[in-house]
């Protein structure tokens, strides 16, 4: 055994479930933050963009959420070297810290009717800090997640980002059913009901504060405190890594854009082509998408008994044959029940991707740079591909030829296909166990 690994401290059984547990809320709260904005879209739009065409509102919205998309590679860039420098737990405090003030800027922003074109430039600015925030935020959770957990363990454990991350969305989604339902009207949450989510977001971000600032720093990173300042989350160095990094762009690619289809759209498509009301698409998007947060626990148990590749084969495979079926069927049914199984088939075909990735991306990497790995070229990604797809789909839909996005998503699912035929089971290889 080394010097370097003498010198650090074991971490206990009761350290890590606390640290998964913490770091997994911690995760929700700004996932949460980062969802507020794609569920309330469908109230907000009007009031930063006064056009009578319901489809342009959403065009612009949607375009400043790709924006926010376009500060992901930048957060994954900053907030990965910190965590390669100075510490996981430090850099997940800073993230929580930015994505809170760019909620709260959202909460306090007046409409254009009142401010102009302030209004969108700071829905804008908002979204920018938010998207620098949450780009960081995937490549050093999905490290913290992978490196505490115990080795058998690694895709149970590491899934949880994942349902962490859809648990934000539902958390938006279920203040929104109780808004709609329960405390306001539709007028009211167009005028000022929308607010509420951001300035909630803000306050849980204190809780998720808290939480981060208490937990245990990774042994991995201890372990590499003594390995040099040059080696340690720079660009340079992993640049040295070509495989590893064209591995997690083309693993990415695919899986990205149909979740993002299947979660953060999903909502808009069904009001805006299958014409169910926004309540109805609110109750489907919900209960489908609690669902799918149930199953990424199971998926990743799974891979821990058989492996990665054989998850991401499947994903690969079933994505490429039924994506145009399942969104073609989805867009022609008149029934709520209907609606909801077909989601549900395609979420479960996409869990064979986002149960796993994390950990896969954290296994190609050495911990010096495993932060930076995972989170920067996945950045880059999901900005090109994962950001646009809401404004792709409603400019094809806009244009009268809403059935190329299905073929999109499917030349892209093949693509990743390729690479997963291509690649070795991280869990035979994993840089993990080096640490």
């Amino acid at each position: 055994m080394s010097t370097i690994h003498m010198n650090a401290s074991p971490i206990t059984t009761a350290q890590r479930i606390k640290a998964i547990v913490g770091g997994s809320i911690g995760n929700l709260v700004e996932w949460y933050d980062w969802y507020a904005y794609a569920a309330f879209a469908i109230y907000f739009s009007n009031s930063f963009f006064p056009d009578s065409d319901q489809n342009a509102q959403l065009m612009n919205t949607a375009g400043i959420f790709a924006v926010g998309f376009l500060m992901r590679p930048i957060g994954g860039w900053i907030f990965g070297s910190i965590a390669d420098k100075v510490g996981r737990k430090r850099a997940m405090t800073l993230s929580v810290l930015l994505m809170s003030f760019g909620s709260l800027l959202i909460a306090l922003t007046p409409t254009y009717k009142t401010i102009g074109i302030l209004a969108p430039a700071l829905l804008l600015i908002a979204r920018l800090l938010q998207g620098l925030s949450v780009g960081g935020e995937y490549g050093v959770s999905a490290t913290y997640l992978s490196e505490m957990a115990s080795e058998n363990r690694r895709g149970f454990y590491s899934s949880f980002q994942y349902v962490t991350l859809i648990g934000g969305q539902l958390i938006a989604l279920g203040i929104q059913l109780i808004l709609q339902k329960l405390i306001l009207t539709e007028t009211q949450l167009e005028e000022w009901g929308w607010r509420i989510p951001f300035v909630i977001g803000a306050l849980l971000s204190v809780i998720a504060l808290y939480l981060r600032a208490n937990l245990h720093e990774t042994e991995a990173f201890e372990n590499k405190k003594e390995v040099s300042e040059k080696k340690k989350g720079t660009v340079g160095e992993l640049l040295k890594h070509p495989k590893a990094l064209l591995t997690v762009i083309g693993l990415t690619l695919g899986g990205t854009l149909a979740f993002y289809t299947y979660t953060t759209y999903m909502q808009k498509f069904l009001v805006n082509t299958v014409h169910l009301t926004k309540e109805q698409s609110t109750l489907i998007s919900f209960v489908s998408l609690f669902i799918f947060a149930c199953l990424q626990p199971v998926f990743g148990a799974l891979s821990d008994k058989i492996g990665r590749r054989p998850l991401l084969l499947g994903f690969g495979i079933l994505g490429t044959l039924f994506t145009v079926p399942l969104l073609t069927a989805l867009s022609t049914t008149t029934s709520m029940w209907s609606a909801f199984f077909l989601i549900m088939a395609a979420l479960i075909i996409v869990s064979g991707y986002t149960s796993i990735n994390a950990v896969v991306k954290a296994e190609l990497f050495p911990s010096e740079i495993r932060a930076l790995g995972v989170g920067l070229p996945y950045a880059l990604t999901v900005a090109i591909f994962g950001g646009t797809a809401e404004y792709i789909a409603l400019w094809l839909k806009k244009a009268g030829i809403e059935p190329y996005f299905y073929w999109y998503i499917t030349g892209c699912i093949l693509f990743s296909l390729i690479v997963y035929a291509g690649m070795k089971d991280t869990k035979e290889t994993s840089a993990l166990d080096k640490d």
